[in-house]
């Protein structure tokens, strides 16, 4: 009886049905203010490969000023660690409509993330990503005025750049942005250690497990669903609410890196020093920017950097996470927009 009573009213069980799905997406794209933004699938004005200099190929895309105009300073924007290019989504779309100053925008991925060539462990050193960045500046931006936009490990290769080509800053690069990120791994000096210090057990876990067998972490992972879901909505981003279509955002970013992949970059991530090149910064204009419930570089990270760089320009964004450029995109816009105007001068 109860079969055939469904059986009977499943047409208008159906339009109900239908209706509810109507009002109920129509509700979800009301609450999610990002739900028909098109993460990820802007398209660049030019794409190309880049040879690093052990020859491995480099993924490189490049943006123009939407107006057509001529740029005045090129802007570099450099991703963090298990990240690609895609991750500067909203920076992407709104520097390009910039006209004062008007800016070229240069995105690449870095040695075995995104759609860049795979590396060996070996090769998988700041170091390395620093002589990356300088191939992509010799082949894409060879002239003229840089600003230079580094996030979480991003921000490091910006620093071990001024390391490697102290030159650079001192003649062509007139700003940096270091967002999310961390000057060294100093513990001793009372600072909270990163999520991923090489000391934390969790990362060593993370290698150990993935020499023995890749594959069953890469199945664990993509089996996690809900749970590896959850687990990035809170590493990734602050306690407040945030776009569920961000959160997925995010998971498809990371699923895309190899577990393998993420153990060869976390000798090198525990191992980072660089406070010593931060002095190769000063004749820059800086912008130092974190979110203050930042796990993976805390936020006494920011205030470290600054300490060094007393002229820099020190920004605690509220409530905000590792991702602090996806969950508060206007933040750290605008605030890029004035470093870049400051440049231009």
């Amino acid at each position: 009886m109860r079969g055939r009573v469904i059986a009977a009213a499943g047409g208008a069980v159906g339009l109900a049905a239908a209706a509810a799905v109507v009002v109920l997406t129509k509700r979800r794209k009301a609450e999610d203010p990002y739900a028909e933004e098109p993460l990820g699938e802007l398209e660049p004005d030019r794409v190309s490969t880049v040879a690093a200099a052990d020859g491995l190929a480099l993924s490189v895309e490049e943006v123009d000023p939407a107006d057509g105009g001529t740029p005045d300073l090129t802007v570099i924007l450099v991703h963090g660690f298990a990240l690609s290019r895609a991750c500067w989504h909203f920076q992407r779309r709104d520097l390009a409509a910039m006209t004062a100053p008007r800016v070229a925008q240069v995105l690449y991925d870095h040695r075995s993330h995104g759609r860049s060539g795979r590396s060996t462990e070996a090769d998988s050193k700041i170091e390395h990503l620093a002589e990356d960045l300088d191939e992509v500046i010799r082949a894409v931006a060879p002239d003229g005025p840089l600003v230079l936009v580094g996030h979480s490990m991003g921000g490091m290769v910006v620093m071990a750049l001024a390391e490697l080509r102290p030159e650079l800053f001192a003649d062509r690069v007139r700003g940096v942005a270091l967002i999310g990120t961390s000057a060294g791994e100093v513990g001793k000096q009372g600072l909270p250690r990163p999520l991923l210090s090489k000391y934390n057990p969790f990362t060593r876990l993370i290698g150990r497990v993935a020499d023995w067998q890749p594959g069953l972490v890469e199945l664990v992972r993509a089996a996690g669903g809900q749970l590896t879901r959850g687990a990035v909505r809170t590493v990734g981003f602050g306690s407040g609410e945030v776009s569920p279509k961000l959160v997925d955002f995010l998971v498809d970013m990371l699923n895309v890196t190899p577990v393998r992949v993420l153990a060869d970059f976390i000798e090198t991530l525990g191992s980072h020093n660089r406070y010593a090149a931060l002095a190769g910064l000063r004749e820059c204009r800086v912008l130092v920017l974190s979110g203050d419930e930042d796990w993976m570089t805390p936020w006494p990270h920011a205030e470290r950097i600054a300490a060094e760089l007393p002229d820099s320009t020190l920004v605690r964004v509220r409530g905000a996470g590792h991702l602090v450029m996806l969950e508060q995109p206007e933040v750290v816009t605008g605030h890029l927009a004035v470093l870049l105007r400051e440049c231009s001068e």
